[in-house]
């Protein structure tokens, strides 16, 4: 039997095989993900149960904001401080035929809609601040009817316009106590 001592069995990737592969597989995932964000996830809609959050923690709220919606709440426009004008708030908005409720001197339920933007009435209209408080609401919609507190605590939906009414009077009261509220 004759065999030739001259062949050499190869059992591995030469330095230049590798590279030439490394560099391949470069090019393909430069050419094929370039203009592909990955971990972009598109913004919830803006709804009663999540309106201070989705805006405290946009990018576009810097320390204080305000709020305004119209158009039966269909339409939002944000202002990021004090001396900004309003810009239209491009996300989606779930708050259609949303109606905003204050308590007056006498603590009677009063619908806020006397206020206007543009010549169509404001539906909505809410200020959030840097120490994380808001505007104290109480909104009904489609949905339900809730209460959104001005200071800790996330918003309630309740049964009816009086229920929200007593959990306001209570907040007051916890926020303007001795230190109970903390």
């Amino acid at each position: 039997m004759l065999f030739s001592s001259r062949k050499i069995i190869r059992s591995a990737f030469s330095l230049i095989e590798l590279l030439v592969v490394i560099m391949i597989i470069s090019i393909v995932y430069f050419l094929g993900f370039n203009g592909i964000e990955m971990n972009k996830s598109k913004p919830k809609a803006l709804t009663v149960l999540n309106l201070k959050t989705t805006i405290q923690n946009s990018e576009l709220f810097s320390g204080e904001a305000t709020l305004i919606c119209v158009n039966r709440c269909k339409n939002c426009y944000l202002r990021t401080n004090i001396s900004s004008p309003f810009e239209a708030y491009e996300n989606k908005v779930d708050l259609a035929g949303t109606k905003t409720y204050t308590l007056d001197s006498q603590e009677s339920l009063l619908q806020l809609e006397d206020r206007r933007y543009q010549d169509k009435k404001i539906c909505l209209e809410m200020n959030f601040y840097r120490n994380g408080s808001s505007t104290q609401l109480i909104l009904e919609n489609r949905h339900g009817i809730y209460f959104l507190p001005a200071f800790f605590g996330e918003p309630q939906k309740v049964d009816s316009l009086e229920e929200a009414r007593e959990l306001w009077l209570k907040n007051s009261r916890l926020a303007a106590g001795s230190g109970d509220f903390y």
